[in-house]
């Protein structure tokens, strides 16, 4: 079960979040997912309308997979974001500065579809390497 649960995070990460393919959301999330994100908080709908703008924002973004463990019905990653500002993001234009973020993702399965996740990264780095401090 634990490598099949690191498949669906390598295939949604690699597929809805770096190509922002948007639709396969629906497949691989809960109707009733949940997404904890350091103070903000999303249904699946609020979810899908937020992951546009972060790839408006940095077009070049990437994700590298530092770790991936999994036990049981969790799959913890930890990774490095790195991107480009182009466009702009929570209310900031686009500065065309270089980032990189460290994060932590906790992803709870439920019969093979994400049903709830806890995202933490270094928001107050990002922001002050795009300038904002």
């Amino acid at each position: 079960m634990e490598n099949e649960n690191k498949a669906l995070i390598c295939r949604y990460l690699e597929e809805c979040i770096a190509k922002g393919d948007i639709s396969l959301m629906d497949d691989l999330l809960t109707p009733d997912y949940a997404m904890h994100m350091n103070t903000l908080e999303f249904d699946l709908q609020g979810y899908k309308n937020y992951q546009p703008s972060v790839l408006g924002a940095f077009p070049d973004g990437r994700f590298v997979m530092e770790d991936l463990l999994a036990e049981g019905d969790r799959v913890v990653l930890r990774y490095t974001f790195y991107g480009t500002h182009r466009g702009e993001f929570m209310g900031l234009p686009a500065t065309g500065k270089q980032v990189r973020v460290g994060g932590i993702l906790i992803s709870r399965i439920v019969d093979g579809r994400i049903a709830e996740e806890w995202e933490v990264f270094d928001a107050a780095t990002m922001f002050r390497q795009m300038g904002m401090a």
